[in-house]
C-alpha cells in the first residue's frame, strides 16, 4: 500500500543533498519512512525522490500498489556496507618490527576458534541495522539477548558493525544536525582523494592501515545513497599480547610519565599550554587549474608563525595519531568528507570551525600535543621540513598496543582484581554517557528543525492575522478608528519579528551544544576500542596459570604479563582522569553560553512585546 500525504508548507531543497523541493498543499507518496531524525523519503507527482521534512507534511490514506509500479528507494540504513575493522589478534609477528616479537604458538588460538580472519561484510541484517553505533558490538550476544561483558568481545574479535556507515563523529546529516551536507556518491572527483602525496613514501592515495583502514580510496563506486566518506577508528594492528608478551621493550628517548594527582593517575602535563587557530580559508589550485582545494592558516602560540594545511593533512595527522596512540588514547575522527559543495562557503565555514574543535581537542591532551607527528604538523619550517617530518612520523615503530612501552607510572602495580574493577567501572560510564549524548543530539535537533520550520510559521500567521483583522477595523469608516487599527498593525508586526528571531536563534545558541556533544558523540565512540584493547589484555593475563601448565609461557612470563597490564590500567585511568576534566569544563562552558543566550532571546521578545502593548490605548 502506497502511503499518501501532502505538504503544509514550501520547502525549499539544498542542492546535492538528497532533498526534494515542495509546495504548499502539494501530494506526495511516502516512499522511505525509516530515514530517521525528522526526515522522510517521498516522490512527487513528476516522479522525483528526495528528503522531506516530517514536520512540513501531514500523512493521508494509504493506495493499494499496482503491478509494474516502480519500487522505492531501498533504505539506505539496510544496506550492509563492508567492515572497517579487522583486526587479528592472532597474527602479531607478521606486522610488527623484529623486535617486539612474541612467541605466536604461546598464544594460538583455542581448538574450535576460527584462524582466519573475520569477513570484511556484515553478515546479517541484524548488524546493519546497528547503524553507527560503536557500542552495539558490545551490547548483544549471539543469541539475542543483552550482555555487558565487554570481555566476551575483546579487540580483535568484534565484527565492527558500527563501521557500517562511519565514524560515529563521522557528520550523518539531519538525523544527527540541521547542517544536511549529505553525500550522493555517485563517483563525482575528489581532489583531496586522488592526488598523490607530494614525493613522500608510503603513497598516501592508498589506505595505509591496510584492510582494516578507510573505505579504498577510488574503489568501486557504490550505488548512490547517503554515505559517511570519513573512516571508523578500526585498527589493523596486532592483539595486546604483542604487549604483554614482547621480550624486548622498546626504549627510546619517549617516556610518558604517570604520576598520582589528586583524582588519582594522571598524565604528566606541559607547563604551556599547547593551542593554534585555524583561520584564513584559502583556494588553491594545480595542474593549470584543473584541480582545486581548499587551504587553513594554522598558527599555534608557541612560534606564532602560520603553517598551511590542506584537508588531506589533518587527515594524515589523524591517522598517524590513530597508529600511534589509539590503543591507549581515544583519537577522535576529523570532521567527514564532502564529495560536493565542498567550495560553497557555509561548508567551508562549517569545516573549519570543526577542525578548529578537533585541533583544539588535540592541543588539549598532554600526551598528543607533545608528540613530534603533532608538533611537525603544527611548526615545520619549509617543505623540505615537513616532507622529512613526514617520512619519520611513517617510519616509527612505537605504534599500537606498543606505546604501552613509553609508558611509565610513579606507582606500584596494581592487582589484577583491581584492574578490571576500573575497566568495568570506565566501559559503563562512557556507554551510559553515550546514550546522553545521542538523546541530546536527537532532542535539540527536532528543536532546531521546529525553531526554522514551523514554529516562524505560527508566528507569522498570527501577525498575519492580526494585521488582516487591522485592515478589517480601517475599511469601517468610523472615525478614531485609526489607534486600534495601528496598534493592531504593529503587534502583528511585532510577531513577524519574532517569528525571524526564533528562526535565527539556534545558529546562536543551540548551534554550540549541538557541536560539543557532536563532538563528544565521537569521542565516546573511540573508546569501545580503546577499553577493548585493556578487556583483551585482562583476558589474556586470566589465562596466565592455564598457559603456564601448557607450558606456552614461562611463570615470569605470567608476572611481567600482570606488570604490564597495570601499565595498561594506570594510562586507561589517566586517559579517563584527562576526560572528566574536559568534559566539566566543556559543559560548564557550553551551557553557560546557551543560558546567557536564551535569556538576551526571552528579554528582547518581552522587551518587543512590551513595545506593542504600550500602543493600545488603556480604556
Amino acid at each position: 500500500m502506497a502511503l499518501k500525504a501532502h505538504a503544509l508548507y514550501d520547502f525549499l531543497a539544498e542542492a546535492g543533498n538528497n532533498e526534494l523541493s515542495v509546495k504548499e498543499g502539494e501530494t506526495l507518496t511516502i516512499t522511505n519512512r525509516s530515514i530517521g531524525g525528522g526526515w522522510i523519503e517521498a516522490q512527487n507527482s513528476r516522479g522525483d525522490v528526495g528528503l522531506v521534512p516530517e514536520d512540513y507534511i501531514e500523512f493521508g490514506k494509504q493506495l493499494p500498489s499496482f503491478p509494474g509500479a516502480a519500487a522505492p528507494p531501498p533504505s539506505v540504513g539496510n544496506v550492509a556496507s563492508p567492515d572497517l575493522s579487522i583486526f587479528d589478534s592472532y597474527a602479531p609477528a607478521a606486522s610488527a618490527p623484529a623486535q617486539y616479537q612474541v612467541d605466536a604458538g604461546a598464544l594460538s588460538p583455542q581448538p574450535g576458534t576460527p584462524d582466519t580472519p573475520v569477513s570484511p561484510y556484515l553478515s546479517s541484517p541484524d548488524e546493519a541495522s546497528n547503524g553507527n553505533d560503536p557500542w552495539s558490538v558490545w551490547n548483544s550476544d549471539p543469541s539475542g539477548g543483552s550482555n555487558n561483558n565487554w570481555a566476551s568481545n575483546p579487540e580483535g574479535t568484534q565484527t565492527g558493525s558500527a563501521a557500517s556507515q562511519g565514524h560515529p563523529q563521522a557528520y550523518q546529516g539531519p538525523d544527527i544536525y540541521p547542517y544536511p551536507y549529505l553525500i550522493d556518491y555517485t563517483g563525482a572527483d575528489c581532489d583531496e582523494w586522488d592526488d598523490e602525496w607530494d614525493d613522500s613514501t608510503g603513497g598516501y592515495p592508498e589506505s595505509e592501515s591496510g584492510e582494516g583502514g578507510a573505505m579504498q580510496r577510488g574503489g568501486a563506486h557504490a550505488p548512490s545513497m547517503k554515505i559517511s566518506l570519513n573512516k571508523f577508528p578500526g585498527f589493523s594492528k596486532p592483539g595486546p599480547e604483542l604487549y604483554l608478551l614482547c621480550k624486548q621493550p622498546a626504549k627510546g628517548k619517549e617516556k610518558l610519565t604517570i604520576y598520582m594527582g589528586e583524582v588519582g593517575p594522571v598524565w604528566s602535563y606541559p607547563e604551556t599550554q599547547l593551542d593554534c587557530v585555524v583561520a584564513d580559508p584559502k583556494k588553491g589550485s594545480k595542474l593549470y587549474g584543473l584541480k582545486s582545494y581548499i587551504e587553513y592558516q594554522i598558527t599555534p602560540n608557541t612560534t606564532n608563525r602560520p603553517v598551511n594545511h590542506r584537508y588531506k593533512h589533518f587527515d594524515w595527522l589523524y591517522e598517524r595519531l590513530l597508529d600511534k596512540f589509539g590503543s591507549a588514547i581515544p583519537i577522535p575522527s576529523l570532521p567527514d568528507k564532502q564529495v560536493t559543495g565542498r567550495f560553497e562557503e557555509e561548508f567551508i565555514k562549517m569545516r573549519m570551525e570543526r577542525l578548529q574543535g578537533w585541533m583544539t581537542r588535540m592541543c588539549r591532551h598532554p600526551i598528543v600535543s607533545c608528540s613530534d607527528v603533532f608538533q611537525i604538523f603544527l611548526s615545520y619550517k619549509d617543505e623540505k621540513d615537513w616532507k622529512t617530518g613526514k617520512r619519520k612520523a611513517e617510519k616509527d615503530e612505537t605504534v599500537g598496543v606498543m606505546i604501552f612501552t613509553t609508558i611509565e607510572p610513579e606507582a606500584a602495580d596494581l592487582d589484577p582484581v583491581e584492574v578490571e574493577q576500573k575497566c568495568e567501572q570506565f566501559s559503563r560510564f562512557t556507554k551510559a554517557m553515550d546514550d546522553g549524548v545521542k538523546e541530546i543530539l536527537t532532542v535539540g535537533n527536532e528543536h532546531w528543525k521546529r525553531c526554522t520550520g514551523p514554529l516562524p510559521k505560527e508566528y507569522q500567521r498570527i501577525g498575519k492575522a492580526f494585521q488582516n483583522l487591522s485592515s478589517v477595523f480601517n475599511s469601517s469608516g468610523y472615525q478614531g478608528e485609526s489607534t486600534l487599527t495601528d496598534a493592531m498593525t504593529a503587534a502583528g508586526k511585532t510577531y513577524e519579528e519574532i517569528a525571524q528571531m526564533v528562526a535565527e536563534q539556534p545558529k546562536k545558541d543551540l548551534h554550540f551544544v549541538m557541536e560539543t556533544n557532536n563532538e563528544y558523540k565521537g569521542l565516546l565512540g573511540c573508546f569501545p576500542d580503546t577499553i577493548g584493547v585493556h578487556k583483551a589484555a585482562i583476558e589474556k593475563v586470566k589465562e596466565g596459570d592455564k598457559l603456564v601448565a601448557a607450558g606456552k609461557i614461562s611463570t615470569h612470563d605470567k608476572v611481567t604479563m600482570a606488570k604490564r597490564v597495570s601499565t595498561m590500567s594506570y594510562s586507561l585511568q589517566a586517559e579517563m582522569n584527562h576526560f572528566h576534566s574536559n568534559r566539566i569544563y566543556d559543559y560548564n562552558r557550553v551551557m553557560q553560553l546557551y543560558l546567557e543566550e536564551q535569556v538576551k532571546f526571552y528579554e528582547t521578545i518581552a522587551a518587543k512585546l512590551r513595545q506593542a502593548h504600550s500602543q493600545f490605548t488603556t480604556m
